[in-house]
């Protein structure tokens, strides 16, 4: 094929209007995902997003029972549902003997079947696969303003914040010393972590939008071990997964969401084979290398029982 054929193919797709609405939101959560789950990667708290991710169910359902499928109102109802299971979560964990990921995983399951069952009462028809799943062909511009408002909330905050967030990941006991209220900035960024969430719903649905959080982050994480270069590295990969993703959907007509992710499983499955520093490859060879290189300063010692490096 030719290479005029081979562009056509890319672009033809995007010549129609909700090819390029869908474009951009994946342009737009693609890169605020990225961007956003290193720090979620750092903070180690990948479960307790999945956790977040399925207790917006309920919210999602009571939205649309009031709303209707309002995206302001699914929006407000998605960020109140997982602030009470994260927050409820924390408060039986200090009145019981629940610990915090015992606590909060109880509440987000509970949460989710409540959910399904709230939203057969919604005042419109409600595909639970579309809540679930997701369809990114299916945004409107009310989709499209809630993922710029997400975009924009999350560079406007973490960037000039980047300081205080990270010394507060890192070392909250320094953070505090030095004056930092930790407890505002670990709310900030849950609620920011909520918005994403929800922006990420038309895309790849609940069940799915951990995806674009937590995968171009881990693939940033093996790649290398600057925190800048995690950072944006993270948010190009979260961009080019969810392009490749959609188009990838349109071409041979599957579902969205699932695609994005299998996308940035293939960035990650790469990055975790071929990393300079720590993908498997790197690690075999230098092993290898090693233990050659034991073996030769160690010979002619065959008398004495030596442990090799690494070794246990």
């Amino acid at each position: 094929m030719s290479t005029d054929g081979i562009l056509h193919i890319l672009t033809e797709p995007f010549s129609y209007g909700f090819m390029q609405r869908a474009l951009l939101s994946c342009a737009l959560i693609g890169f605020t995902n990225g961007f956003l789950g290193t720090f979620v990667i750092l903070r180690r708290q990948a479960l307790l997003t999945d956790a977040l991710s399925h207790s917006l169910l309920p919210g999602l359902a009571v939205a649309a029972i009031f709303v209707g499928l309002s995206p302001g109102g699914l929006l407000l109802g998605g960020l109140i549902a997982a602030l009470l299971v994260a927050l409820g979560g924390q408060l039986i964990a200090r009145n019981s003997r629940l610990k915090d990921d015992t606590a909060v995983a109880a509440l987000y399951i509970i949460a989710f079947a409540l959910g399904i069952l709230l939203l057969r009462y919604a005042r419109v028809k409600v595909d639970l696969i579309h809540f679930l799943f997701g369809n990114i062909l299916g945004v409107g511009n009310g989709d499209l303003l809630i993922s710029y408002a997400a975009a924009g909330l999350t560079l406007g905050i973490l960037i000039p914040f980047q300081r205080p967030v990270l010394l507060t990941l890192f070392d909250a006991s320094v953070a505090r010393a030095t004056g930092i209220r930790t407890g505002w900035v670990e709310a900030g960024l849950l609620t920011l972590i909520v918005m994403a969430l929800v922006a990420s719903l038309q895309a790849v649905g609940v069940l799915l939008s951990l995806g674009l959080l937590i995968l171009p982050a881990a693939t940033a994480y093996l790649m290398t071990d600057s925190f800048s270069r995690m950072l944006w590295g993270s948010a190009v990969l979260g961009l080019a997964g969810a392009i490749a993703g959609l188009l990838l959907s349109f071409l041979a007509n599957i579902p969205s969401g699932p695609c994005i992710v299998l996308v940035l499983a293939v960035f990650l499955g790469i990055a975790y084979i071929f990393s300079p520093r720590h993908g498997v490859l790197s690690r075999f060879f230098k092993g290898r290398h090693l233990h050659e290189e034991s073996l030769r300063r160690w010979s002619g010692h065959e008398g004495h029982d030596h442990d090799l490096p690494g070794g246990n």
